[in-house]
């Protein structure tokens, strides 16, 4: 856990006394604690459709960041955190790094912080943690050291009558993340379901959600351009396409072409805006 890898708005993490916390990185379905970790997100995400299979994340857990994989390095990490063996969080990201094309894109998966560990400050450190991932990734294919960082967050719609997802909204806008403006960019998620699931019913059906980002070192700018927007989602999809079938994979390469221009202006707005 590095403070330089904190958001701006996640200082607070700092005050806490972690000196009994644990952090597993968990590398193999094998590992004793990965029944725990993805057991964890599986409860909260799975119902809703926002959680992979196993053998999905199996499979992420054997990408290594110098091997390139349709023309991307992909670095997964999925990452627990225990006191005394008592659950506390658990977060999982993919750092994803386009071939020929400068800066590593992070897609923040899920983040999960036990009830009793809320508001503890926690939550910041586990926002950070996927920075020092990207860091790794970037060392690793000897790239500058100041190559842009960019964490990317998908997000459910802002809806006051659901109290987690507002929960979840206002924390990332405390720490600094800014929303990409929806009416602007109608990003989609491919469709988490198994695939003889999507077969027998009315073929894949993706997600829509909201684009949260932090960019690493320009939190305060209110704009982002078309052209960064599509190499962040470029690179999302890339990492979906090298594990979804190509025909899961149509319908949101699709919504692509009706992204901004890459010189457009692209307003950054409060996560909870309406």
């Amino acid at each position: 856990m590095i403070p330089e890898h904190l958001a701006p708005g996640d200082a607070r993490s700092l005050e806490g006394d972690w000196a009994d916390m644990e952090l597993h990185r968990i590398t193999s379905p094998e590992d004793p604690f990965f029944s725990q970790a993805f057991g964890a997100l599986s409860a909260e995400f799975g119902d809703a459709g926002e959680m992979e299979q196993a053998s999905v994340i199996a499979r992420r857990m054997q990408w290594l960041p110098e091997q390139m994989i349709n023309g991307a390095s992909m670095q997964y990490a999925l990452q627990l955190v225990t006191r005394r063996g008592e659950f506390v969080a658990v977060r999982d990201h993919t750092v994803i790094i386009l071939e020929s094309e400068p800066g590593a894109v992070v897609h923040l998966s899920h983040n999960l912080v036990s009830p009793d560990w809320r508001r503890s400050g926690i939550a910041g450190w586990m926002r950070a943690l996927p920075v020092a991932t990207a860091m790794d990734s970037i060392q690793t294919l000897r790239l500058p050291s100041a190559s842009p960082v960019t964490l990317v967050g998908e997000m459910e719609h802002f809806d006051p009558t659901r109290s987690a997802t507002l929960v979840r909204l206002t924390a990332y806008e405390k720490a600094g993340f800014k929303m990409v403006d929806p009416e602007l960019v109608s990003y989609l998620q491919p469709d988490f379901r198994d695939p003889a699931e999507i077969d027998i019913s009315s073929g894949p059906q993706p997600l829509p959600l909201t684009l949260m980002l932090r960019r690493m070192g320009r939190e305060a700018e209110g704009f982002v351009s078309g052209a960064e927007i599509f190499h962040n989602v470029k690179a999302l999809y890339k990492m979906y396409a090298s594990e979804f079938r190509s025909a899961d994979m149509y319908q949101v390469y699709e919504s692509l072409k009706n992204y901004p221009a890459a010189g457009a202006r692209i307003p950054l707005k409060p996560p909870t805006a309406r």
